[in-house]
């Protein structure tokens, strides 16, 4: 889907994208090999071939970081079929929103493995960061929001800059709105029965329990909760991926 991309490119918007295919532009080779592209002067067009050169050589060199700047948070998802054998699929929990409050667990998924960090067991910040080097696209749920930023204040420089597929907004742009387990269920998946109606409100009851008790149980229960999250982070991006790009092309 990148590769039929222009939003990258300066002055070039929605419209102006959707106009262009229309005219039978609709890859990076057909702008660069079309001698004159419409509405599009002949300096302009020049100087668009180095950005899309440039562009290229960025994407087979496997430097997502580029797009990261380049390429508006919302469209983000647009990259995740290209780098997706390179995703990492992220949820934490923290015990709230406040200044003063902390994560409690940090969950990624490659789409194959899980790997759960949990606070004073498992949880090297300095460990995060170097595993999260490995990647080249992170996919949240209101992680551009919550997630990303909560790391950010409290651990700044853990993540890397690469591109943010935000499966909220995603699926706001299809008219899907809601929290992840809405949508999941929307989506036709279906948890556990003891953690699959379990909340946020819940997941921080679980760690209190845990810690107040030290029995396993409960901080069993709340790993299975947030290694749901993240595989099932995948099926929504799968699905909701395909959907945007048949919408849009």
């Amino acid at each position: 889907m990148i590769r039929n991309s222009f939003i990258f490119l300066d002055k070039i918007g929605k419209t102006t994208e959707d106009n262009m295919r229309e005219s039978g532009i609709k890859t990076w080779d057909d702008f660069l090999s079309a001698k004159n592209v419409k509405g599009v002067s002949p300096h302009r067009k020049a100087y668009y071939n180095r950005m899309i050169d440039k562009a290229k050589k960025n994407l087979y060199g496997l430097n997502s970081s580029y797009f990261d700047e380049i390429i508006p948070k919302t469209e983000h998802w647009r990259l995740y079929d290209f780098f997706k054998d390179d995703v990492v699929f992220l949820d934490i929990e923290t015990t709230g929103l406040s200044d003063y409050n902390y994560i409690t667990m940090v969950g990624l998924y490659d789409g194959i493995d899980t790997k759960i960090m949990i606070k004073d067991i498992n949880l090297d910040w300095d460990h995060l960061k170097e595993e999260l080097k490995k990647y080249k696209m992170m996919v949240t749920f209101n992680g551009t929001v919550f997630d990303a930023p909560f790391i950010e204040k409290r651990h700044p420089g853990v993540l890397p800059n690469i591109p943010h597929f935000d499966l909220r907004f995603a699926c706001n742009k299809l008219g899907i709105k809601g929290g992840l387990k809405d949508i999941e269920k929307l989506f036709g998946i279906q948890r556990r029965e003891l953690v699959g109606d379990l909340t946020g409100g819940d997941a921080l009851r679980l760690w209190k329990m845990y810690k107040n008790s030290g029995d396993d149980h409960y901080l069993n229960l709340l790993v299975e909760y947030n290694e749901e999250d993240i595989i099932n982070l995948k099926k929504i991006a799968d699905d909701v991926y395909q959907q945007l790009k048949t919408k849009l092309l």
